[in-house]
């Protein structure tokens, strides 16, 4: 008889499972598929860097509820590739291509300082970008600041985000972006090169972040800012910046000045000659910048598409452009043409094309590169000498007046035939796409008048809450002898 019940047992367990799997299979079964051709539309999506989610979408613009394909919610490896290279290329710039440059163009007994700075914001930016940086710059929150979603990069995984790419990580993605948040205050250190307290540069760039960097990235690139003309079609300023004419270039720019001007001068300003300890430094510096720029600029496509392909053309010629210009003028007006003019040329053109290089055609380009080399060298050349202010490595001078200059030209030179996204859906909700070539140059002035307001007033605020809780610079003891020694006993040449 237990035999019998046991044996009943076994028999009923066995065929409720049988009836379960049978359901899980009808369930599975009666999910949509996709039809061949949705499989293959999603697939060229990839190649046209678009949503792939677009191929499965119904009349009422919604997909069916488990519908989906291979390809959505995964990285594409060419995009995903290209990203990972120009992330190392931005990063090249700052190590060791800035650091190189500023090193060269200071005095020998500072160049140990240069590298220290450069390398101290890189690893102090590097964990504000982990804890909270991302977030505050790319998570969805307010028009002027991100919301903590993405704090300590919680979330930040494999997948794509697809607020800002269908094809790349968003892993990938915040670390490409972290690298433009370690080189813009770096390059803030080259206007108060030779006077300021390294644990004072730090904390001031810690300050510094949460109040210009992060507030400007998101109002420029985050998917709900209040300047992302191209992809929030809530934008209340319908402002285009590519690569970061106002989060990188404006900031880093006008913050320079700022800082310079509450530091003070150098020891000796006006009555010493300040020469650069090593040009070679500073030329190979140079081009050390310059072949980062392309991870920079071509980089911001976020895939390797046309624009990117454009970005890369445009990058080229307005930094080759403006560098001969400068060191043209340097031949007219002095009857040498320098080493050192060719690399400040390059670079304040590869400053002014950075926030059109994703937007305008190569005549377009010429043209900034051009202006680029023009309206800088007379900025460094004559304005600085009229004002007497002592930015020590010309970054007001380049990055601010080209970075200026350059996001006014973006509003005036952009052309939709190079970027479809001028004329997208974001850009038609609010109204970017009828101010293409009729009026854009305003809202360009816009977005430069709120970068100029924040970084300016940003940075003063800081300075003078540094100073009142330490000496922003050295004695004049340690400034004599040198930052290499007072700062980080070290010296960067025996002999």
């Amino acid at each position: 008889m237990r035999k019998f019940f046991s044996r009943l047992a076994c028999a009923g367990a066995f065929f409720a499972i049988a009836a379960g799997l049978s359901a899980s299979a009808s369930a599975v079964e009666s999910k949509p598929k996709p039809t061949v051709e949705q499989r293959l539309d999603a697939m060229e999506a990839y190649f046209t860097n678009s949503d792939p989610s677009i191929a499965l979408k119904g009349a009422d613009g919604k997909i069916p509820t488990g519908l989906t394909t291979a390809t959505i919610g995964v990285p594409g490896p060419g995009h995903n590739a290209w990203m990972m290279l120009s992330a190392g290329a931005v990063l090249f710039m700052t190590l060791p291509g800035l650091a190189i440059f500023y090193g060269g163009l200071v005095r020998r007994k500072n160049v140990l300082s240069i590298l220290a700075q450069c390398f101290g914001v890189t690893t102090l930016v590097t964990v504000l970008w982990w804890a909270v940086g991302y977030s505050l710059s790319f998570a969805h929150g307010s028009p002027f600041l991100g919301g903590l979603d993405f704090a300590f990069l919680r979330g930040v995984d494999a997948k794509p985000n697809p607020d800002y790419s269908c094809w790349v990580s968003q892993n990938v993605y915040s670390m490409f972006q972290m690298m433009f948040a370690i080189i813009t205050p770096a390059l803030i250190v080259g206007a108060v090169a030779e006077r300021m307290r390294f644990m004072a540069i730090m904390s001031f760039v810690t300050l510094w972040m949460f109040t210009v960097y992060f507030p400007i990235t998101h109002m420029a690139w985050g998917v709900d800012g209040l300047m992302n003309g191209v992809f929030n079609p809530l934008a209340k300023i319908k402002a285009i910046d590519f690569a970061g004419g106002t989060v990188v270039e404006m900031a880093s720019g006008w913050s320079a000045l700022t800082l310079c001007l509450i530091v003070g001068r150098r020891m000796g300003f006006g009555k010493e000659h300040f020469a650069p300890h090593s040009m070679v430094f500073c030329m190979v510096g140079a081009g050390m910048l310059w072949v980062g720029w392309y991870g920079f600029n071509a980089g911001s496509a976020v895939a390797a598409d046309g624009i990117a392909a454009n970005a890369f053309v445009t990058t080229t010629l307005a930094g080759a452009v403006a560098s001969g210009t400068w060191a043209l003028i340097e031949y007219f007006v002095r009857g040498k043409a320098s080493v050192l003019g060719f690399c400040s040329g390059v670079v304040a053109g590869l400053v002014a094309i950075t926030p059109a290089c994703g937007f305008v055609n190569p005549t377009g380009a010429v043209i900034i590169g051009l202006l680029g080399g023009i309206i800088p060298f007379f900025a460094v050349v004559k304005l600085k000498s009229w004002l007497k202010y002592d930015d020590a490595l010309d970054v007001f001078g380049v990055h601010g007046v080209a970075g200026t200059m350059g996001l006014f030209l973006t509003g005036l030179l952009a052309d939709p035939e190079v970027n479809p996204n001028l004329l997208g859906m974001a850009a038609q909700a609010n109204g970017l796409a009828k101010l293409v070539g009729h009026g854009l140059w305003l809202e360009q002035l816009k977005a430069i008048g709120v970068t100029f307001t924040v970084a300016v007033v940003g940075t003063a605020v800081i300075a003078y809450a540094v100073q009142a809780a330490m000496a922003l610079r050295l004695s004049a003891e340690d400034e004599d002898a040198g930052l290499d020694l007072a700062e980080h006993g070290e010296e960067g040449y025996i002999l």
